[in-house]
């Protein structure tokens, strides 16, 4: 797919263009400067052409381990992908100095360049911008403003001249039976699929994984270790991470979307605005998750912070790893070992055997064991049970076990059945659904999770009410 990176100094409206095109709010944007350090991707269209853009950090002279060295090496990076070049000034602003560095540092690219000129939606701002832009001898200057949509039109035909060639889609044969043969394929082999009245529970072939813990235990030195190249910012200093930043990748050919996420810590301690924006990205991007794997660094492992970061991943009904990551820093691992579990046992008693990988990121050991934990558990987090052998189950438990009387009469358990998957959710009718106690709830999620070994996932029960045929 055609790629487009979006260059240019840091606040000239990147990343507002960037959300502009994708068509939706990705990129964290701020009238700070510097606020992407990441580049990230994301899909694009406009006027009906769909392609790939890339959302870049500001450009900045700097050679040393700094943050802004970083992040142009970040840019770079993403140069390697692009297949154009949109360069990016501020119309408001005018030319400076860095733009006609960075212009004649991009022509030794030997990419096509567009040049925008952002921030044009006031006459001033047209006068004074586009005049100046021609001495960067880029050609025509694309005028536009990212933030109110205008200029779009101009832009699409500036990239037009340099679109691939679109490949004409095979026509679609349809059969006697009405059913077009392309179709054929996806419905051969599902006789025995068990559909319910939800879409929720068709398979999915991407496996979404969101790597979430406190600032500095070592998240995006995770995802750049399973990624084998720097994909993304590390360094000492906390809080580097901003945005979440997306990663399409394959693992045993298995597609995999992998997002690296900003720390969270307390609440309490979060007044800068950009670390807020990136606090309710990381919960979206949990929220979005199918797997999340929870980094901890092993000297502080499970501080309160861990446990209402974990405790939110499985009210949000997320399948739960994890990671114990600077495993090589520990001296006393058994000791260490023996704290984790009783945490999780004590302050994360709603799910029994949350799996746990200890690790060390910076060197890759056991970061493959991590990998087959995250898959083991997804396909936990898609188990399906057939309502015949949870009936029989069930009858099995209340004889076992029967609900408590009310009202001096007995509280039937009539009938149970998964309703959906991701994660397992069952429904239970019972006589009188509003007395059935917590306690005997948490009996029955116990029993399945037990006896149907649904180990380490949220398990979810409806109780519902069951029809009295005796009442009108």
């Amino acid at each position: 797919m055609f790629t487009l990176a979006i260059i240019g100094r840091p606040n000239v409206g990147k990343s507002t263009l960037f959300n502009r095109l994708a068509g939706k709010q990705l990129a964290i944007v701020n009238d700070q400067p510097g606020v992407t350090r990441d580049w990230r991707e994301a899909e694009a269209s406009l006027f009906g052409r769909e392609f790939r853009i890339l959302d870049t950090a500001g450009l900045e002279e700097k050679f040393d381990d700094s943050i802004p060295a970083r992040m142009r090496k970040q840019t770079e990076s993403a140069l390697q992908q692009a297949d154009a070049i949109l360069f990016l000034i501020d119309g408001r602003q005018g030319l400076t100095a860095m733009d006609e560095h960075f212009a004649a540092w991009l022509r030794k690219q030997k990419k096509p360049i567009i040049l925008g000129v952002n921030k044009c939606e006031h006459a001033a701002a047209t006068h004074s911008g586009l005049a100046e832009s021609y001495r960067l001898g880029l050609g025509d200057p694309v005028p536009i403003s990212a933030a109110h949509g205008e200029g779009m039109e101009e832009l699409f035909h500036a990239l037009s001249p340099h679109f691939p060639e679109e490949e004409e889609e095979d026509e679609f044969e349809e059969n006697e039976d009405g059913v077009y043969e392309n179709d054929l394929d996806a419905i051969e082999g599902m006789e025995d699929y068990e559909f319910t009245d939800t879409d929720a529970d068709v398979p999915e072939k991407t496996i979404k994984i969101a790597i979430v813990g406190r600032p500095n235990v070592g998240k995006s030195t995770l995802l750049n270790t399973i990624l084998q190249e720097e994909r993304v910012m590390t360094g000492p200093e906390a809080g580097i991470t901003r945005d979440a930043i997306a990663v399409d990748w394959i693992y045993k050919n298995r597609p995999f979307r992998l997002v690296d996420t900003a720390g969270m810590r307390r609440r309490a301690k979060v007044h800068d605005i950009i670390e807020k924006m990136s606090v309710e990205d990381t919960l979206r991007a949990i929220r979005l998750a199918q797997v999340v794997v929870l980094v901890l660094d092993a000297s502080a492992a499970f501080e309160k912070q861990d446990l209402q970061i974990a405790d939110h991943i499985l009210s949000e009904g997320r399948a739960l790893v994890v990671a114990v990551n600077k495993w090589d820093a520990v001296a006393e691992h058994r000791k260490v070992l023996d704290e984790i579990q009783y945490k999780m046992e004590t302050s994360l008693a709603q799910v029994k055997d949350i799996p746990y990988v200890t690790m060390s990121a910076i060197t890759g050991k056991n970061v493959e064991r991590l990998l087959e934990t995250i898959l083991t558990t997804y396909d936990m987090w898609n188990k399906r049970i057939k309502t015949s052998g949870l009936n029989r189950w069930l009858k099995m438990m209340e004889s076992r076990n029967a609900a408590p009387l009310v009202d001096g009469r007995s509280n039937r358990l009539k009938y149970i059945t998964q309703i959906k998957t991701r994660p397992p959710t069952f429904a239970l009718w019972v006589s009188r659904a509003d007395d059935l106690p917590d306690m005997y709830r948490r009996f029955i999620i116990n029993g399945l999770r037990k006896d149907f070994d649904i180990p380490g996932v949220p398990i979810r029960l409806l109780v519902r009410k069951s029809k009295n045929p005796f009442t009108d």
